[in-house]
């Protein structure tokens, strides 16, 4: 599991900030939530402008670091902060696997190459590559000489995790084997005014054609019953068909090109959670955009009974509420700074508080 993230000169985030996903505090309901005293589920709030989905990007930047899954250059783009432009991007990431802890960070310039980067296993260098050269803890990969790694005469700076991995055998148990399969199995996207995904797959796929080629019609047709209310008669599709159409009346329809906002939304949400097999951590932001708001806590109590760590970024605080989670689940992000309403206030917040109207009272600081 991810148990912290960090950046610092990333876009709009001039200094260090931090999700730390320990700070679980001990409430006696939604315990769903925290798995082993670690956040599984939690919601970010916070107003326009403020940076959500600049720092869910950037939390994904170790996918494009060190996989080859899509990842949409625009995503990425203005990569530095505007106000220092010529200093190092720079990453944090805490993980924890069972008993054992990984702590990775990293510098990029403004172009994204990379600097430096260093990896802590239970607390101990194991690996790092700065401006004295490449260290390597040799025993933790069974190794009797130094890897013919020259950092000094590569002119794309690669990783050094990344070289270990293409040319080193590992065991299916070891700590870097098993943060390459985490990073690998995450996964971010939205649906706004276009469609953009970090991480999961290679390449972006049409959302009808796999509903259509995997026979999941009827499967999808129910989840739009059950999550929005909308019962459409589906017409089963035929050899060939790359769209879905619906019956209305003596009339046939083509679905997708029909349908609302939120109902292409939830296209894509049903392509995700098909597709998403066996996910490490999805990130989903503004998920809610054109969800009616009985709908936004339909879907996140679909989301949130998944085994994957699942984070949202919303506007909508009907969702701010202690039947959906918990008051430590329930993070703002404002001026820099990311609290949960936990640490936020000086009040003893209980299961039976209205911490939405607590919220838009102003009880809660940053």
């Amino acid at each position: 599991m991810l148990t912290k993230f960090a950046v610092k000169n990333f876009r709009g985030f001039e200094d260090w900030i931090e999700w730390d996903l320990t700070k679980s505090q001990k409430f006696q309901f939604n315990d769903f939530a925290v798995k082993d005293g670690v956040i599984k589920n939690a919601i970010i709030y916070g107003p326009n402008g403020a940076g959500k989905s600049n720092f869910s990007m950037a939390m994904f930047d170790i996918v494009r670091h060190l996989t080859r899954l899509f990842v949409p250059s625009k995503c990425f783009e203005n990569y530095a902060c505007g106000l220092h432009p010529n200093d190092p991007v720079e990453f944090k990431y805490s993980f924890k696997f069972g008993d054992d802890t990984v702590d990775y960070s990293y510098k990029k310039d403004q172009l994204g190459t990379l600097l430096e980067e260093r990896l802590d296993y239970n607390g101990d260098k194991a690996l790092s590559v700065d401006d004295d050269g490449p260290y390597l803890r040799m025993d933790y990969f069974h190794l009797t000489k130094f890897p013919n790694f020259n950092i000094s005469s590569a002119a794309n700076r690669p990783s050094f995790i990344s070289y270990l991995l293409a040319s080193i055998p590992m065991a299916e148990d070891h700590f870097l084997i098993k943060m390459q399969k985490f990073v690998s199995k995450m996964l971010w996207f939205r649906s706004l005014d276009d469609r953009q995904f970090i991480g999961l797959t290679s390449n972006p796929e049409d959302i009808e054609k796999i509903i259509i080629d995997n026979g999941l019609y009827l499967e999808f047709a129910e989840f739009l019953k059950v999550a929005s209310g909308q019962d459409f008669d589906i017409i089963a599709p035929q050899e060939g068909d790359s769209h879905l159409y619906y019956k209305v009346g003596p009339s046939k329809l083509p679905l997708y090109k029909t349908a609302s906002t939120g109902t292409r939304a939830l296209f894509v949400l049903f392509y995700w959670l098909k597709r998403a097999s066996g996910p490490s951590l999805i990130f989903i932001d503004e998920f809610d955009a054109f969800y009616h708001y009985k709908l936004s806590l339909a879907v996140c109590k679909t989301l949130f009974k998944l085994d994957a760590q699942v984070f949202l970024s919303s506007h909508n605080t009907y969702l701010m509420t202690n039947d959906l989670l918990r008051p430590d689940c329930n993070f703002i992000l404002n001026h820099g700074k990311l609290k949960a309403l936990s640490e936020s206030t000086d009040k003893e917040l209980r299961q039976g508080h209205n911490i939405e109207k607590l919220y838009r009272g102003g009880a809660f600081e940053i």
